[in-house]
């Protein structure tokens, strides 16, 4: 307030925000702004686990390339209130793409609740889009995402298509779940998970110091349950191996995940890896061994135990991220496609967008 409104007792006006934004280009700059970076995912509704900053900063550290990395950060009066994370591309071409490369169900930036739509302008304003054949790309991002407010404020061509389907549960107790199917597949339901229950399978959530042996084991089973059908190729690496277990690992300690074991006879025969956010809970990974299907159902089993620790967290949804293998089908699961946003400069020559699309 000034001298001269505060001695004549005159309201004084409350000064403007200032917005401030700024690219980081060094190697470890998610390692710089890790704990604001969450903080402001923790004030984003829409973040999802793949944007928190044990997943990005291990992603970066594993598949990201020395020197082509790119942080948008947008201040408001010195407080992180927009972030977003991007790899620059090889090649003559260049441009931007979004951190994950295959390994993300959903792709998106971290706008603060508060304030989102200014601080998406400002995000917008800041991507250093600027030659013809300079575009951002951004794969799977949730028709509700952050990023798509960055979208609306873009001033340069742009583009949206369709990307992969993702389906989602509501998140109740079982029974009330089984309301949604037919009656006799219902039924079915019902005896598979009282024979489970009669097996007497013991059901472990895994704490923070034991989740990498739990993961060691959950890719020996992911190998095992596959090997006659063809696995990812990539989660046979060992680059894919240290990624899971150090993103995970930051997951559990902040209460991002949770690691399910599955116990028969004294034997570890499942291990399923679920994500957890507050808007719905995803389930990323899993293995189990082949001889347990000849015993009990492998799906209700993990799924189960997936839907007991998400509604136990009062999150609404049940993820089934992306796919449509047969065994997500028999719950009757509600569908709606990512998008893949494609962002470049005003007046791009139909060649270059052509060759960026």
């Amino acid at each position: 307030m000034s001298t001269e409104a505060r001695a004549a007792g005159l309201p004084s006006r409350s000064a403007a925000p200032v917005w401030t934004t700024e690219l980081r280009r060094e190697d470890d700059a998610l390692d710089t702004v890790a704990e604001e970076w969450d903080e402001l995912a923790a004030r984003c509704r829409t973040a999802t686990f793949f944007q928190a900053a044990a997943w990005q900063r291990s992603w970066w550290r594993h598949y990201g390339r020395p020197g082509a990395l790119l942080v948008v950060l947008v201040r408001r009066d010195g407080r992180l209130v927009g972030a977003g994370a991007f790899m620059r591309r090889r090649g003559p071409f260049g441009g931007l793409t979004g951190l994950g490369a295959g390994l993300a169900d959903y792709g998106d930036v971290l706008l603060d609740d508060e304030c989102a739509d200014r601080a998406a302008a400002e995000f917008a304003a800041a991507l250093p889009l600027t030659r013809p054949w300079h575009w951002l790309e951004l794969r799977e991002v949730h028709p509700e995402a952050a990023m798509q407010r960055v979208y609306e404020h873009w001033r340069g061509s742009r583009r949206r298509h369709e990307d992969s389907l993702c389906q989602y549960l509501p998140a109740v107790p079982m029974e009330r779940l089984l309301k949604r199917v037919p009656g006799k597949t219902a039924q079915r339901s019902r005896v598979k998970l009282r024979k489970i229950a009669e097996a007497g399978v013991r059901v472990r959530s895994t704490p923070l110091e034991e989740v990498p042996a739990a993961l060691e084991g959950l890719l020996r089973l992911h190998f095992q349950q596959w090997q006659k059908r063809g696995v990812t190729a990539e989660h046979r690496t060992e680059r894919f191996a240290r990624h899971l277990t150090e993103s995970t690992v930051g997951l559990v300690a902040t209460g991002r995940a949770a690691v399910h074991q599955f116990h028969l006879d004294g034997e570890l025969v499942a291990v399923n890896l679920l994500l957890l956010c507050p808007s719905f809970g995803g389930l990323y990974l899993y293995g189990a061994h082949p001889g347990l299907r000849e015993r009990l159902d492998i799906a209700g089993l993990l799924f189960n135990a997936a839907l007991e620790e998400t509604v136990g967290a009062d999150i609404p949804v049940l993820g089934l991220l992306r796919g449509q293998e047969p065994y997500k089908q028999r719950w009757r699961p509600d569908r709606l496609s990512n998008q893949r946003l494609l962002l470049g400069p005003a007046g791009v020559a139909p060649a270059a967008a052509a060759r960026a699309g």
